[in-house]
């Protein structure tokens, strides 16, 4: 039997380390990958602000789901303290007696093995499984192969599979700007936002494909419309464009639920509706909205607050609640009486569209028979008491 040992400490694993064990699996012949995330690396600390231990082995599993004659291992973080790699290897002996173990490896471990724990144990006791990690690594690879043959006839069988230049420590870099995504499993990644890792915030094009999926496709337009003009608003008053182009892609992504479905919602996250908002089901969404972008996205305060307000509005709004309540109000698709008028007030006077607004979803309601939340009436009070804002 040949058993592959693929180590490292996956924080985040990305497509590169899954690129290598797929061809490992073929080149190498494999009949068994145990892909190891580690406890503590013994050649580097962990990263600052990296995952912990059972997050990232979380991730790998995720990662690696896809990968032919592949088991994640929990072994090295069960063991705990720092993971030697002859440590292993003797428990994977002990595991599996007569097999062939391959001890998969980058570039730069396998340049520095000579400076691991009983380093030559190790190449006694399996073979060693280099990959490139960039343009032009193997012919470096290939000559420090001769060279540990001719000292100490360690076994080498390179993997060639094109050079890995991306590497987490670039991806945990690229995640608080949005960026990095496209390197990860979908789930991976999914699983980053939702847990707070790495600071990582939502690539806007992604997140807006992703709310589609928990969205009815008639409700897509609306919310396309909304950035759209959520993005013109940011231009005229300012912001942090970033964090309003959030909140009005999510702001309706519980929009389509039932009341028993929102009351659900209500029920995990905590949060106690008043009667008004019982009585008047539609406006839960912006409550649960906000509460599923915190839990999906690690959405920060100000998105989860502008997604929050968006529906009955409150008194002394942020700019960003503002911007959210007006592009939810006056986008392209919105075709009421007066809706021009406001759109184009809401480029010379926000506040002023806001009191005009506020006063229309007023009137508005009353004329349907529904009675308005107090909040909305206790807003257009704020809003005409604060003519400057």
């Amino acid at each position: 039997m040949r058993i592959g040992i693929f180590g490292g400490t996956f924080d985040p694993p990305h497509e590169g380390h899954v690129k290598a064990a797929k061809a490992s699996v073929f080149g190498l012949g494999l009949d068994k990958l145990l892909v190891i995330p580690t406890a503590e690396p013994p050649h580097k600390n962990l990263a600052a602000g990296g995952a912990d231990a059972q997050s990232r082995l979380e991730m790998t599993r995720i990662a690696f789901k896809s990968v032919e004659k592949c088991l994640v291992s929990d072994m090295e973080i069960e063991r705990g303290g720092r993971s030697y790699t002859v440590d292993t290897l003797d428990a994977l002996k002990a595991e599996y007696p007569g097999a062939d173990l391959c001890l998969l490896m980058g570039t730069d471990m396998f340049l520095s093995i000579e400076g691991w724990r009983d380093y030559e144990k190790i190449m006694s006791e399996a073979v060693l499984a280099p990959f490139a990690r960039a343009e032009g690594d193997m012919e470096g690879i290939n000559a420090f192969a001769d060279r540990l043959w001719e000292k100490y006839k360690a076994r080498t069988v390179p993997v060639n599979i094109g050079p890995i230049e991306i590497s987490s420590t670039k991806i945990r870099r690229a995640l608080p700007h949005r960026g990095g995504f496209e390197h990860l499993d979908n789930e991976v990644y999914k699983y980053i936002l939702s847990h707070g890792l790495y600071g990582a915030r939502p690539d806007l094009d992604w997140l807006r494909e992703d709310v589609k999926t928990h969205m009815d496709l008639d409700r897509i337009p609306h919310m396309v419309g909304c950035e759209n003009m959520a993005i013109k608003l940011c231009l005229k008053w300012g912001g942090k464009v970033g964090n309003i182009r959030e909140a009005a892609i999510i702001h309706d992504i519980t929009k389509h639920l039932s009341l028993d479905e929102q009351l659900k919602l209500c029920e995990k996250y905590d949060i106690i509706p008043d009667n008004a908002e019982i009585e008047n089901p539609k406006l839960l969404h912006a409550i649960t909205g906000a509460a599923l972008a915190k839990a999906l996205y690690n959405s920060p305060e100000e998105v989860c607050e502008a997604i929050r307000w968006h529906t009955t509005g409150k008194a002394d709004m942020s700019l960003a609640e503002k911007i959210v309540y007006m592009a939810d109000y006056t986008e392209k698709n919105r075709t009421f009486e007066g809706v021009k008028e406001l759109r184009m007030l809401s480029s010379r006077d926000l506040d002023g569209a806001m009191r005009m607004g506020l006063e229309m979803s007023l009137n508005e309601l009353r004329d349907k028979g529904i009675v308005p939340h107090p909040r909305t009436q206790q807003a257009l009070e704020w809003f005409i008491e604060h003519p400057e804002g």
